[in-house]
């Protein structure tokens, strides 16, 4: 771990540990006998759908990214792309935001592409990930019946309209991009070219990634599956978090499918801040909108969102190890390959572990 990292990895430490000493201020009269008592009684058969629901977001998330590589790769299969997604996401999971490129690092050496150019893709992946959760988010907020009864529903359509907000800026921006990519990477290199450690020609590089990971948009055809396959996806996670506070069959927890969206912003803004193999932004965020929005007794709130964190962020990691134990993969190996070949590094692959 460099000292770029090691800053980092100390300042969401300390935010972590804030949040943290918050909960427990807040939590001062926790019964952890109610907790187990709850936990306890958990239905199985919805956490096993849960769990089985995920793994059909990952995969569909291979298949969106197969269709991102048809122009350079047309006959690339979207199950062979399953297990580096698996083993991406389960670098995520144990190793952190370090993690977060072996993805695209195993499919670009897999299909013999440049590390960049897969870089590219999944920024421009984020971008669809959060038009998506955003769609049913504004579906929900504006259309829907059941979240119109919440307390907090005036502050559940600005969490709608922030999230548009945002990804109206990121298409707006995504869109110079590919119009105007190269002019702005070269006016970025110019402006900021007297700036250390090579800042300007590293921001104009990043530029250039970026807008050549919009050329893998190569069709109308291919945006609407784009978008069709990241809606779908983002349904078949909020079902799943439907599952989950389903499996509890306590009346606090039976949370409508058009609310649950709130949980799941929540968590997805809470993820942010998280540490290596034990998270923390997520669950705290997701027990306290639990708590405070939804009016889940705290006991029953923090079981809950520890298991939503288990299910959703965690159930990949054994099935995960396994894959990358039979291809003899090393997850620091490939994290550590990964970043060296971000910052323009020769690497060569990564071997047992």
């Amino acid at each position: 771990m460099n000292k770029k990292q090691a800053s980092i990895y100390g300042l969401v430490g300390v935010v972590f540990a804030i949040l943290v000493y918050v909960q427990f201020r807040t939590w001062r009269n926790f019964d952890w006998a109610t907790f187990w008592a709850q936990t306890d009684h958990i239905d199985l058969w919805h956490v096993g759908h849960a769990i089985a629901l995920i793994y059909i977001a990952y995969i569909m998330r291979a298949f969106r990214w197969q269709i991102f590589l048809r122009p350079v790769r047309p006959k690339a299969s979207a199950l062979g792309l399953v297990a580096p997604t698996l083993i991406g996401f389960t670098g995520l999971a144990v190793l952190g935001r370090p993690g977060e490129l072996i993805r695209p690092y195993l499919i670009a050496r897999r299909h013999n592409l440049s590390f960049s150019s897969q870089v590219a893709v999944w920024a421009v992946e984020r971008i669809f990930d959060i038009g998506g959760f955003t769609f049913l988010l504004i579906m929900a907020a504006f259309l829907a019946t059941a979240p119109k009864r919440l307390s907090y529903y005036a502050d559940f359509q600005k969490a709608g309209l922030f999230f548009t907000v945002l990804v109206v800026g990121l298409t707006v921006a995504a869109i110079v991009m590919d119009r105007r990519g190269e002019a702005l990477a070269a006016w970025v290199e110019r402006r900021f070219a007297h700036l250390a450690s090579n800042f300007g020609q590293r921001a104009a590089m990043r530029i250039r990634e970026f807008s050549s990971g919009l050329k893998t948009i190569h069709s109308p055809w291919s945006l609407v599956q784009l978008i069709a396959l990241s809606i779908g996806m983002w349904a078949v996670i909020a079902v799943a978090y439907k599952e989950v506070t389903h499996s509890y069959g306590a009346e606090p927890l039976e949370i409508p499918q058009t609310q649950v969206l709130l949980l799941m912003g929540s968590s997805m803004v809470g993820s942010t801040i998280q540490l290596p193999g034990v998270g923390g932004g997520s669950q705290l965020a997701t027990i306290a909108a639990l708590e405070h929005i939804f009016d889940v007794p705290k006991e029953l709130a923090a079981s809950c969102g520890i298991l939503l964190w288990l299910v959703t962020f965690v159930a990949v990691v054994p099935f995960g190890l396994l894959l990358a134990h039979r291809e003899h993969l090393s997850l620091r190996k490939l994290s550590k390959e990964s970043h060296q070949a971000e910052a323009g590094e020769t690497v060569r692959p990564a071997e047992s572990t």
